[in-house]
């Protein structure tokens, strides 16, 4: 076969033969193609395939060609599998209605001569074992489905290039069987999810992914404008929080959504801006409820996906069947830091962060994000699996109070390897404390937490008609990021990249 020493006379030479294929009436980019098989039916059931000498179509990807005289050798891949198909002079069918060329009307001929590695074509044949006994499929007839311009790289190096790994996606997942596995056991993961919540009679509902004011999380939202109204609106932050509340308010008991949610904040192997998230809501059930079914969720989530409830996350040995322990938020900051966050003032666990040598973010800097970032030294020492639980009102905007101890609320977090892995609690029903906790939160925001939450009269008011006892939880993909071991960069399908040059 004719042979090129570089990509730009590579691209070139693919499209003389596209148009050498037109000359042909070979139609290079068909509509539609018969498929008998996929390879891994072949495959599976070859022996009574070559036995019955059953014609069979399969179609899919070249990924190697090798042509010896008169006989071609090729691997034919689609997403079940690989399979050798042999093409012969003498047993190719001719084709019909072709145009008298140099290649004349001969299939073998337009094959060895016009067809590339990375071409889709369509197969009929017979199944075979070759002299080697290897299981091949001897090719009566074929067609192509679609032509290449440019070559697939001989060796694929995404991996050790991040920038080009994430660019061309679509050749990694094409050469990197894990990447592939990643996007299939992510499915599972949320079918899994899925199931699991519809089983125990939840209700999936889809909410606003654009709103006048954010809410359900502490978050930087992403702003737009909406021409139609002539408003700016914000991308939620959360999968539907105080929607689904509402919809506790209008008679609903059991609510759940998995939707996109969007932050624009930082981002490293935790923390993404736009990704996959679950929330359900729950009436009549409060925190403990919640964290006994999310524990039973967890556990069915990673046997469904990976078959197995061990995991090795970050240096830890994770053991999902175990014991769940609960740890609580204000003697584990103090057992670790000897820091009492109730009765702490500001500068006092400023002088903390500093001696920790924490960093922290000077701007819309207050008591609640100082709590927040001695709490995140903390959990890294935590391995888990088990519950945080018993966190201050003041970072708890939205949970009801402990009836015990009215500053602290009943919240409660998943927390797997150092890190929280959800957010649950009896939600806040009390519509006079929600509007109070709306406007410390709405102080905040203009004193410069832009994570602060936004004021929200409009659920206020919902919460005046009534709202039942409610335990609310969600979790992003996150999860799956950890069990996978991975950073969750790498285990979204299609990450967002920077423009070239930018």
């Amino acid at each position: 076969m004719h042979k090129v020493n570089n990509k730009a006379s590579e691209y070139q030479d693919r499209l003389t033969k596209l148009e050498e294929l037109k000359k042909l009436n070979i139609n290079p980019y068909l509509a539609k193609a018969k498929r008998t098989h996929v390879i891994k039916q072949v495959l599976d059931n070859f022996n009574d395939l070559e036995k019955n000498q059953e014609v069979l179509n399969i179609v899919g990807r070249l990924r190697g060609i090798r042509v010896h005289g008169n006989i071609a050798f090729a691997n034919l891949q689609d997403q079940s599998g690989t399979i050798q198909i042999v093409l012969s002079k003498r047993n190719t069918e001719n084709t019909k209605n072709i145009k008298n060329t140099k290649i004349n009307n001969n299939k073998y001929k337009i094959f060895t001569k016009l067809i590339d590695i990375g071409d889709f074509i369509e197969v009929q044949g017979n199944c075979f074992l070759t002299k080697k006994c290897e299981r091949s499929v001897m090719v009566k007839d074929w067609k192509l489905l679609t032509k290449t311009l440019r070559p697939l790289p001989d060796k694929w190096h995404g991996l050790k290039d991040e920038d080009k790994k994430f660019r061309k996606r679509y050749l990694d997942i094409l050469f990197n069987p894990g990447t592939r596995e990643i996007i299939e056991k992510k499915a599972k993961f949320w079918n899994a999810v899925r199931e699991f919540h519809v089983k125990h009679g939840f209700l999936e509902v889809e909410t606003p992914v654009l709103e006048i004011t954010t809410g359900g999380a502490d978050a930087a939202p992403f702003a737009t404008h909406h021409n139609a109204l002539d408003i700016d609106v914000y991308l939620r932050i959360s999968a539907g929080e105080l929607w689904q509340k509402r919809l506790m308010v209008a008679g609903f008991e059991k609510t759940f959504e998995i939707g996109r949610i969007f932050r624009n904040e930082g981002m490293d192997v935790e923390h993404l801006q736009d990704y996959t998230q679950m929330e359900f809501y729950w009436a009549y059930a409060d925190y403990k409820d919640g964290m006994d079914f999310v524990e039973k969720l967890y556990k069915n989530i990673a046997q469904q996906t990976f078959n197995t409830l061990k995991f090795k996350i970050k240096g830890f040995n994770i053991d999902l069947g175990k014991k769940w322990e609960c740890y609580d938020y204000v003697d584990t900051i103090k057992k670790m830091t000897e820091v009492d966050i109730l009765k702490a003032s500001l500068a006092d666990i400023e002088k903390k962060l500093q001696q920790f040598k924490i960093k922290y973010s000077k701007e819309g800097f207050n008591i609640t994000r100082a709590i927040d970032n001695l709490w995140k030294y903390c959990r890294k020492n935590i391995g888990g699996p088990g519950f945080l639980i018993n966190m201050p009102v003041i970072i708890s905007p939205l949970a009801k109070s402990c009836e015990n101890n009215l500053k602290l609320t009943q919240r409660f977090q998943p927390i797997i390897a150092g890190t929280e892995m959800g957010n649950g609690y009896s939600e806040l029903n009390d519509p006079i404390d929600q509007a109070e906790r709306f406007g410390t939160q709405q102080a905040l925001r203009e004193a410069g937490d832009t994570e602060a939450q936004m004021q929200d009269s409009d659920f206020v008011e919902a919460l005046e008609y009534g709202m039942p006892p409610v335990c609310g939880f969600g979790f992003s993909e996150r999860l799956f990021s950890f069990l996978m071991d991975k950073p969750i960069r790498e285990c979204q399908t299609f990450p967002l990249m920077k423009p070239k040059g930018l």
